[in-house]
């Protein structure tokens, strides 16, 4: 696999730099800050912790405040990760073969094409610079082969912020179901909007074949709980990614999910 750069980039000079102008995501929270929003009894929840293993799926309670920030989705839809590069990584192993195909919407964030690319060929589909960073659903379209399995996109995107817009989302829906196709989205910097009305709705609440992600890191400012998770109706998927988990992390930290 290749290098990470951005992240062997961060590991040198992320807690070096005297000051970093390259922040993706909003102040960071205290604990101290977090509690303070919290009740009388929630404190003293926190304060009795069991500190024993979690469930592979993510705390019960959890999944419902999750669930709830979906217009569509049930606990059950959720499956939760040790921060979003974990259900990256998950979801392409799941999803892909070496036989397959996959479009990646370019640029991103670079593991979303990395670890496909480690899997089975790759196109790469890149944003218009000289329309706003918009992305050609024709160019998509036609990039899509008889093997191709799951298209990823990332918006509001990472770096280029931008947005697109819905009736080209709806556009791409549609080919992907035309197709049977996958639609992967990442979705970590939603709410983080400055206008909006350009907000998107969240794909695994509008289309059967969509897996959302989603992480406390950006909107929230909860990066250090590495806490993130993925949307997903189709119980197959969602059962062979909690499968694949066993692999990894097995289970997410008991006060992350509990600060979550």
């Amino acid at each position: 696999v290749r290098d990470f750069k951005l992240e062997t980039y961060f590991s040198k000079w992320e807690f070096t730099a005297k000051y970093n102008l390259a922040a993706s995501d909003v102040e960071s929270l205290s604990i101290s800050d977090l509690l303070a929003m919290s009740s009388t009894s929630d404190k003293q929840a926190f304060q009795d912790l069991w500190l024993g293993y979690t469930e592979t799926f993510g705390n019960k309670e959890l999944r419902y405040e999750i669930s709830k920030t979906y217009d569509t989705a049930k606990p059950e839809h959720i499956l939760c990760f040790a921060g979003a590069e974990e259900g990256i990584y998950v979801a392409m192993r799941v999803l892909l073969r070496h036989n397959d195909h996959a479009i990646i919407v370019v640029p991103n964030y670079q593991a979303a094409e990395t670890i496909p690319l480690d899997i089975c060929e790759v196109s790469g589909v890149p944003l218009n610079p000289e329309e706003n960073w918009t992305l050609d659903i024709d160019r998509v379209k036609n990039e899509i082969r008889p093997n191709t399995k799951l298209i990823s996109i990332n918006f509001p995107n990472n770096p280029t912020g931008a947005i697109l817009s819905r009736e080209r989302l709806d556009e791409l829906i549609r080919i992907c179901r035309s197709r049977g196709l996958y639609l992967f989205s990442d979705e970590v910097y939603r709410l983080l909007e400055r206008d909006t009305q350009l907000r998107l709705p969240q794909i695994a609440d509008i289309y059967e074949r969509g897996l959302s992600l989603n992480v406390m890191s950006k909107a929230y400012g909860l990066p250090g709980l590495r806490l993130g998770w993925i949307m997903c109706k189709e119980e197959n998927i969602l059962q062979n990614m909690e499968r694949y988990k066993h692999y990894l992390s097995i289970c997410n930290s008991a006060p992350s999910e509990h600060l979550s």
